[in-house]
C-alpha cells in the first residue's frame, strides 16, 4: 500500500510535474496527484515526458482531480509547503524532526505544493496538519518547484530508513604485516642506494615510514606498486652517483 501521495495544486509547468515524477520514483514513492493543472493534458506533454527521464510509470499512474480535498482523499497527515498564514494556521515544521515523528506513526502522509507563481491559498493550508519549512539561506530562500519535492522526498525517505548504498567498487584484499616488513626492507635498501638514507645514521627514518604505512593500511598490490618503485630506485643508484 502506497504510504506517501505527492500533491502539486494549480502547477503552470509541465516541466516541474516531469522532474516531480523522476524526483518521486529515484526515492521510491510513486503516488502523484495534480490538482487543477494549468494544462489539462500535462501528463502527456512532451516537455513533462522529457524531464520526468526514465519516470513516465509515474506519470501513467497519476491521478487530476478539481480540488485539494479529492487530493487528500485517504492521507491522514497533510503537510503543506508554503508560508505559514499570519492570523493563525497549522504549526511550522522542520521536515525532519516532523518526519522522523511520521515514520514512527501510521500515518499516510500527504506532501502538498503550491503553484509556481502564487504558492498555496491560505484555505488551502488550512486543511494541512503542518506547514514545512526547508531550512535555506535567509538571503536567499527561493526553491524551484521540482527542487523542493526532492530536498522532501529524500529527507522522508530517509526518516522511514532509506535506502542501502550499493558497493562501486571491489573490496580491495589489505596486505599482512609480512608483506610491508618486506617492502619496506626493499625500500630500505633502495634509500641507501640512492644516498637518501645513510644507514651510519639512519635517525628515525624507517620507523616512521613504517608508522605511515601501517596508517594508510596498504593493499597487496599497493606494497606491489612501492616495491617497483624501490626496483627503479636501485636500477637508476649508479646514474644519481655520476
Amino acid at each position: 500500500m502506497e504510504t506517501t501521495r505527492f500533491i502539486l495544486i494549480n502547477t503552470s509547468h509541465p516541466g516541474n510535474v516531469g522532474a516531480t515524477a523522476r524526483a518521486m520514483k529515484v526515492m521510491g514513492f510513486r503516488d502523484l496527484v495534480l490538482v487543477a493543472p494549468r494544462f489539462a493534458d500535462v501528463l502527456s506533454q512532451e516537455e513533462t515526458v522529457a524531464m520526468a527521464s526514465g519516470a513516465a510509470d509515474i506519470l501513467v499512474r497519476a491521478r487530476i482531480v478539481d480540488t485539494l480535498e479529492e487530493a487528500l482523499d485517504g492521507v491522514s497527515f497533510a503537510c503543506a509547503t508554503a508560508m505559514t498564514p499570519r492570523d493563525f494556521g497549522p504549526p511550522t515544521r522542520e521536515p525532519r524532526s516532523l518526519f522522523a515523528e511520521l515514520a514512527a506513526s501510521q500515518h499516510k502522509v500527504g506532501l502538498v505544493f503550491g503553484s509556481e507563481r502564487y504558492g498555496m491559498s491560505n484555505e488551502d493550508v488550512y486543511r494541512c496538519h503542518a506547514v514545512l519549512s526547508i531550512p535555506t539561506d535567509p538571503d536567499y530562500g527561493s526553491l524551484n518547484l521540482a527542487q523542493a519535492v526532492q530536498l522532501l522526498a529524500y529527507d522522508w525517505r530517509q526518516a522511514l530508513g532509506g535506502f542501502a548504498v550499493e558497493p562501486r567498487t571491489v573490496d580491495s584484499d589489505l596486505a599482512d604485516a609480512q608483506a610491508v616488513q618486506g617492502m619496506l626492507a626493499h625500500l630500505q635498501a633502495s634509500l641507501e642506494q640512492i644516498g637518501f638514507l645513510d644507514p651510519k645514521a639512519p635517525r628515525k627514518l624507517m620507523p616512521r615510514l613504517n608508522q605511515l604505512f601501517n596508517r594508510a593500511q596498504l593493499t597487496s598490490e599497493e606494497v606491489h606498486i612501492l616495491r617497483g618503485i624501490a626496483r627503479q630506485m636501485a636500477k637508476t643508484a649508479p646514474l644519481s652517483e655520476d
